[in-house]
């Protein structure tokens, strides 16, 4: 029989660990759900010791998802296990993944421990999680840069210690395929317990080889992956669910192992979801999810596409869910039938107070654009849902006078703290002048480190999809904004971040959990 190879998605924990990327406890319900309904099997759903606000979100995901099982990281010490197995402890099916670093460099440099004490460390961790859970995976950070001998050590203690997976990580991206594919081979052969555990990997993408290490991993034995919705995460990344999948699924003649239990036609959704909340835009070429992936410009493909799909493409578009995907409603259009089309996209409503602000902006987006489309529901319920939190900064009115040969000018109309102010600036560009005036009112001192403007959808009426990352004494914040006209949806944007930077901080960046 072919081995199932368990999906580990980590776009909650390790994802959120991009500069910008940190999600709300709402957002993260919404992808834990997402994710469910494309039967990924383990979600990680954050560091419960990091802050409040991850504790809250790790016992939210745990306590909503039903059909996947949910993960809470925790460093190898009692707090952090304590305070994981606190949050899982509404979770149909809960697991702790506990971790401690065992390269030399990390051990001598960061730990500043022993490679005996470290050894006792982890297996005392493990012992301590399956208190908690029956569930218990360990991860050896720095895996790829760890001795060998060292590591077969710590791994057959943690899995006598009761660890039901062991992740070897490539924690900061150094290993090639060959090399890492070994390394887990090596293990699994050399390690006398071996047999009793899933071997899973975790591999970041600093040399841009995250999903060919992960693969390689999976060719020598490995059982897990861990990995992300659109390879997102720290620095340059993890390995990407969707690549993960869909190679496995496409060259299922070369892998013993299989993902028919994943649906993947709820990949498109899915990854653009992520896009939408993180304000993360997928290139156009990337693999799988990419705008240009199933697009054929040269006359050759299109004449062989057109004759046999097969001679360029070697996965259907239908496959990964990526439809037209319209939604034919418009401004006549109730709220059954609204909130319908949203439940089947994985979006319910806590409130008809919610329901009627959302359908208000469906109704306005409808009055400006003849044909909505399910991506512009998600970014629609996305900018709902930013609206609705912390608030302090609200957009009243913006006018902007553009002409050739003239300096450009915005006046705006802000309500801060429940008081209006109106101001007018002068800038480069109709943005410029209306960041210069919100600053007018705002003061807030950040610095403007990204501005990117997405289309939603195709046609000269799409919605316009800003994002603008600010950042200010260290902290990076992330703003999204939405509409059918740019200058608004960048305004949006802008006061979205700055909410956030206003706003206190509710996570402890965990760097330190990097696995």
């Amino acid at each position: 029989m072919t081995d199932k190879l368990i999906i580990f998605d980590t776009t909650l924990r390790d994802g959120e660990q991009s500069p910008g990327a940190s999600m709300t406890l709402d957002e993260k319900v919404r992808i834990a759900k997402s994710l469910e309904r494309m039967h990924v099997d383990v979600i990680e759903a954050g560091f419960p010791i990091a802050s409040p606000g991850d504790f809250e979100a790790v016992k939210a995901v745990a306590e909503t998802i039903k059909d996947s099982t949910v993960c809470g990281l925790a460093r190898a010490l009692d707090k952090d296990i304590e305070r994981a197995g606190e949050a899982l402890k509404g979770a149909d099916s809960g697991r702790i993944h506990t971790f401690i670093a065992t390269s030399p460099i990390h051990m001598k440099m960061k730990l500043r421990m022993e490679p005996e004490q470290v050894l006792e460390q982890a297996v005392r961790a493990v012992k301590k999680a399956r208190q908690y859970a029956a569930d218990v995976e360990f991860s050896p950070e720095d895996a790829g840069r760890s001795d060998p001998d060292f590591l077969c050590r710590v791994l057959e203690a943690v899995i006598d210690a009761g660890a039901k997976t062991l992740n070897i990580p490539d924690t900061v991206g150094y290993n090639v395929p060959d090399q890492f594919g070994g390394l887990i081979r090596n293990l699994r052969e050399r390690i006398p317990n071996s047999d009793k555990a899933v071997f899973s990997v975790h591999c970041h993408n600093d040399l841009g080889l995250a999903v060919a290490n992960s693969l390689s991993a999976v060719m020598n034995g490995a059982r897990q992956v861990e990995c992300t919705i659109n390879g997102l995460g720290e620095r340059a990344g993890n390995a990407a669910l969707e690549e993960i999948v869909m190679t496995v699924k496409t060259r299922k003649d070369i892998f013993p192992c299989s993902v028919a239990h994943i649906d993947t036609t709820q990949i498109m959704n899915c990854s653009r979801l992520v896009s939408g909340i993180t304000g993360f835009a997928v290139q156009p070429n990337k693999a799988i999810v990419g705008a240009n992936a199933f697009a054929h410009e040269s006359g050759i493909h299109q004449d062989g596409v057109l004759k046999s799909r097969e001679t360029y493409e070697i996965m259907r578009a239908e496959d990964v869910g990526l439809t037209t995907n319209r939604m034919v409603l418009g401004k006549h259009s109730g709220r059954n039938a609204f909130r319908t089309r949203l439940k089947e996209l994985g979006v319910e409503f806590k409130s008809e107070a919610e329901l009627n602000d959302a359908f208000a902006r469906f109704k306005e987006l409808a009055d400006k654009k003849h044909e909505i489309y399910d991506d512009d529901l998600q970014a629609l319920v996305t900018e709902a849902s930013l609206a609705a939190e912390n608030e302090r900064i609200r957009l009243i009115a913006l006018k902007v006078c553009s002409e050739t040969g003239e300096k450009p000018e915005a006046t705006i109309t802000l309500e801060m703290d429940g008081k209006e102010s109106m101001t007018v600036a002068q800038g480069g560009g109709p943005v410029d002048a209306a960041f210069k005036a919100i600053d007018k009112v705002v003061n807030s001192g950040t610095d403007l480190q990204l501005y990117s403007v997405n289309n939603i959808t195709s046609g000269t009426d799409s919605q316009g999809e800003v994002t603008v990352r600010l950042e200010k004494g260290g902290r990076i914040v992330n703003g999204q904004g939405a509409d059918t006209d740019i200058v608004i949806a960048s305004a949006k944007a802008y006061i979205n971040a700055l909410n956030k930077m206003l706003a206190p901080e509710e996570r402890a960046h965990p760097q330190s959990g990097d696995v």
